[in-house]
Formats: C-alpha cells, structure tokens, sequence
C-alpha cells in the first residue's frame, strides 16, 4: 500500500510537465501566446522532418503568413505533446498531424482551416 501511495505522489509530479498542464500554462503567459502563433516541427532531423519543415515553409510563403517555423529535436519536448511517431506538425500550440509526411497542399488547407476556427 505504501508504494501505490508514493505512486500517487510521483503521477502529479510527472504530469506537471505533461502536454495538458503545459497548455494550461501556456494559455496563460504572454510568452508562450508568442510561440502558440508559430509553426513547429517535431522530428529528430531526419529526411522526412526536413521535408516535413521544407513543405511547411512553402506553404507559409504561398499563403504570404510571416509565421516562423521552430524545429523541435528534444525527445522530452516532443513527448510534452503526446507524439509518440514523428515526423510531426504543431500549428497554434495543438497538434494537427504526426507519423507522415504532409504535402504542401494539405498543410495550406490546414492553415487555412485554423485561421476559420
């Protein structure tokens, strides 16, 4: 009974940096209104990351957004966000794919559909 107890204690700790405390968090600093506006890119570098952030800067430039896209390597920040396959699109702080490759088309449209929400 003692180490379900200490469990218990240990899961909020753990939680504190999961992706639902975090968005918590983000929606209430300034700073991080800053980077929910931004497109990011979870991936460890690889070809199909690359491709991934290479597709998502066209289609920023076709759609005239000044928006900056971060790439995002550390495997602890990457999980922060539940992904558990990347390559991975992060638009507006939420996750709107992950595991594929997207093509500039599909991120337009997604951008598209964002700004309508």
């Amino acid at each position: 009974m003692f180490g379900f107890g200490k469990k218990k204690e240990e899961v909020p700790a753990k939680n504190s940096g999961s992706c639902c405390s975090s968005n918590e968090a983000m929606a209430e600093s300034d700073e991080t209104k800053t980077c929910d506006a931004s497109v990011k890119v979870l991936g460890s570098g690889c070809a199909k990351c690359n491709q991934l952030e290479a597709a998502a800067r066209e289609a920023l430039n076709e759609l005239g957004m000044d928006n900056t896209i971060d790439h995002v390597t550390d495997f602890s920040q990457i999980a922060a966000y539940g992904v558990m396959s990347t390559p991975a699109l992060v638009v507006d702080g939420k996750v709107v794919s992950f595991g594929k490759v997207l093509k500039k088309e599909e991120i337009i449209k997604i951008l598209q559909d964002m700004r309508k929400a």
